[in-house]
């Protein structure tokens, strides 16, 4: 098996240690990128462990990790979460059986209620919000074989590195201009718009911890989800984005108004940051 799996990590993660032995046991090439604090890593956990001194974010941070892999097949591995048995190999063999699929993943599984689904896939929906297909709904079982999703999401995935060299030959796989949000998705498209597909494969388990996104969350964040989302859309549309704007402009106004009438400061300013930032392409510079 040629597949390099790499984890990013700040060291804050409890499920760090459990998701690197996870990995071990698929037989797979480990590259950790650890942007915290030097981190303790295990003997015989990670095959390579690189350490840039500071946080890249994850676009960048994944970018790095991706370089120094050996792997035919590359993969993204958040470290709040455990493949299953069997996970890498089915996920493999999907790719292999179709010379076109660029990308794939299973069904990620709610860590606490594995009986939900944390999501198979992502798709853009109606307002042009980019989702995690079936999130908080019960998991589709196993059976069945490969189907075509728009995307994969980069909590755990696996990208063929023909692929990725084909739309990315300066090794942004993923564009360090987005930082954070919307970075997988915008791959997404990009490898769509080049007529590689994606696939989901029930049969591949995950179980994933995620993080509590509360309404709560700092500016920058609600900034690079309003922001980066008009970007990508931008992109992946082309000369078909105009027509959808009003969509896009209504979804936002309806936060907004939300926002402002509960006083949710920073989700409203972050909003509001994020146009600006739409507006300077999704470089935060």
């Amino acid at each position: 098996m040629t597949l390099s799996a790499v984890v990013l990590t700040l060291g804050r993660s409890p499920l760090f240690i459990p998701c690197l032995e996870a990995l071990r046991r698929e037989g797979v090439e480990v590259v950790v990128v650890d942007q915290g604090v030097s981190i303790e890593v295990p003997e015989g956990l990670a095959d390579r462990i690189l350490r840039p001194g500071r946080n890249l974010g994850f676009a960048a941070g994944n970018n790095l990790g991706f370089s120094a892999a050996t792997g035919k097949w590359l993969a993204p591995i958040n470290d709040d979460l455990l493949v299953e048995p069997g996970w890498a190999e089915r996920l493999i063999a999907a790719l292999a059986a179709d010379p076109r699929a660029g990308s794939a993943q299973g069904v990620n599984l709610v860590l606490d209620h594995p009986d939900l689904a944390d999501g198979c896939g992502i798709a853009w929906n109606r307002w042009w919000q980019a989702v995690q297909v079936g999130h908080g709904e019960p998991a589709p079982g196993p059976e069945g074989g490969a189907r075509e999703i728009f995307g994969v999401s980069a909590t755990a995935a696996v990208y063929r590195r023909e692929a990725l060299r084909e739309v990315a030959p300066d090794g942004e796989v993923f564009d360090t201009r987005l930082g954070f949000y919307y970075e997988d998705v915008d791959l997404a498209c990009r490898l769509r718009a080049a007529g590689w597909r994606a696939l989901l494969v029930p049969a591949a388990r995950a179980l994933h911890a995620g993080s509590v996104t509360a309404r709560t969350q700092g500016r920058d964040r609600w900034s690079r989800i309003y922001g980066n989302r008009w970007v990508v859309a931008k992109r992946y549309l082309g000369g078909g984005f105009w027509p959808r704007v009003p969509l896009l402009a209504v979804r936002d106004g309806v936060d907004l108004g939300r926002a402002l009438l509960a006083g949710e400061r920073e989700l409203a300013a972050g909003i509001v940051s994020g146009w600006r930032r739409a507006l300077r392409g999704g470089d935060p510079r």
